[in-house]
């Protein structure tokens, strides 16, 4: 019986995230910080999938407990699918959004496509699994919003951003929400 899970983060906001959403199952889920474990793996995948696993698998390696990791990114199709797997990387922390938008900014309003993709990572002993998820939606033309965090608020999920929405709206349909649903099932049937 699983009663915490050490998430591989200390993205404060991330875990909190987590927390909301898994907190009908009863269990508790800890940072890898509060749970010993100073792991910074290079996440050199090529795929949210392979990050995901990288990252759970270097904070089980330290603790031996259960542990999810998430890996994600926006992908923006004018972009080719940029920034991807290097979102939290495409620029420096805090202007994100800024670089984002200039380098569209000659991108016009139908041509701004993009989806968030999520994939969560659960790893106990030989187990593990792998949940997607995505969000759809479009680049805006300027930041909006003070809530999210990265880019939620240039992406926009129909009239408003990601940054605009409640921490509960965004619960409901974003990226992350959609593979902790699947995490959530899957948990439901083995606790």
């Amino acid at each position: 019986m699983i009663k915490k899970l050490i998430m591989a983060t200390n993205n404060a906001n991330k875990l909190r995230e987590v927390q909301e959403i898994l907190s009908p199952l009863g269990i508790e889920v800890i940072s890898q910080r509060d749970a010993g474990a100073d792991a910074e793996p290079e996440e050199n995948g090529v795929t949210f999938e392979e990050n995901a696993v990288i990252k759970a698998k270097a904070v089980y390696d330290i603790t031996g407990l259960p542990v999810i990791a998430d890996d994600s990114g926006l992908c923006v199709e004018a972009l080719d699918g940029r920034p991807g797997v290097y979102s939290a990387r495409y620029a420096p922390k805090g202007m994100e959004c800024e670089k984002l938008l200039k380098e569209m900014e000659n991108i016009p309003s139908g041509k701004r496509n993009a989806y968030f993709q999520c994939d969560i990572a659960f790893l106990n002993g030989d187990i593990c699994r792998v949940f997607t998820g995505k969000c759809s939606g479009e680049i805006s033309f300027e930041a909006r919003g003070n809530n999210g965090f990265g880019y939620d608020p240039v992406f926009l999920c129909g009239e408003r951003t990601l940054a605009e929405m409640s921490g509960e709206e965004k619960n409901k349909i974003s990226h992350r929400a959609e593979a902790l649903k699947g995490l959530y099932e899957y948990l439901k049937q083995i606790l």
